[in-house]
């Protein structure tokens, strides 16, 4: 019985009944610390009923292992910083209906950037401090994923918090593009009610020109924001350097501030040549 008609009318109950097709996961680790991976495995019982609900078929961190699989959403974490992760990153692309890069190094680098800012090649540096530097096979820079294959979805912070990445999934499965909340973690503050240690103890704080996301950890500690979670929409960068002079920072410490965690970003990357020369 294969179609539903009226002289058979719980075909279509028996129909409903089948069961579908799982959607597929994948979790993909390139040039990073593991920190955004471990965002999921830390989830505890989240991670246990997000596998109920879909077949997580590749996290080498957690222990499936199919990097080949054609999925319904991947995961990227870290930069694109060999010749073989950019061939890999577009294979990635290729298995995935929707692919969503997380964390500070997926979006924009991350740490490993830094060394675009430096004079000496890629070859340079490892001749430098490696014993055996033909093993060793870099690109000249690294680079957010973005920059090298199409992205459906960016989840910032260093590391991503969980929150993010359950909730991404949740609305990428309903067919709905999740809505990314682009204020400030001034605000953030505001609503945590936190005390502002940039007016309050005068700490060269981030948080004006930084995205919330990571609910204004640093500050809710009395400590200044290091941006981790990358700069804000319309960011005033400027304007803040202007106040950390009056905060007595020196030029290289202001550029410092920006060029630190999310340094590729080009709000911060201008901002932070500009105090460097």
């Amino acid at each position: 019985m294969s179609a539903w008609s009226p002289e058979h009318p719980d075909a279509l109950d028996q129909l409903n009944q089948r069961p579908q097709p799982r959607p597929k996961v994948a979790v993909h680790k390139f040039s990073s610390c593991d920190g955004c991976q471990l965002a999921f495995i830390n989830a505890g019982e989240a991670l246990i009923t997000l596998s109920q609900l879909v077949d997580i078929v590749h996290f080498a961190e957690a222990g499936p292992l199919d990097a080949e699989a054609e999925v319904d959403i991947a995961f990227v974490e870290g930069s694109i910083s060999t010749p073989h992760e950019k061939e890999r990153i577009e294979q990635v692309r290729r298995q995935s209906r929707f692919l969503v890069s997380i964390g500070a190094c997926a979006t924009s680098g991350g740490l490993q950037a830094l060394r675009n800012f430096n004079s000496h090649s890629a070859e340079q540096w490892t001749q430098a401090v490696y014993a055996q530097p033909a093993y060793i096979d870099s690109l000249e820079t690294a680079t957010p994923v973005a920059e090298h294959v199409k992205v459906d979805l960016e989840l910032w912070g260093c590391p991503v918090n969980a929150r993010q990445v359950f909730a991404a999934i949740r609305a990428l499965l309903f067919g709905v593009m999740p809505l990314i909340d682009k204020d400030k973690l001034c605000v953030e503050c505001k609503r945590r009610g936190n005390v502002c240690v940039l007016v309050a103890k005068g700490e060269p704080c981030m948080g004006p020109v930084t995205h919330l996301g990571c609910g204004a950890l640093c500050p809710a500690f009395g400590r200044d924001c290091y941006a981790c979670f990358g700069p804000a929409e319309n960011p005033n960068t400027h304007a803040l350097a202007r106040r950390f002079v009056g905060l007595g920072l020196l030029p290289e410490e202001i550029a410092h501030r920006f060029h630190f965690i999310n340094s590729h970003t080009p709000a911060f990357r201008s901002a932070g040549l500009e105090w460097a020369e």
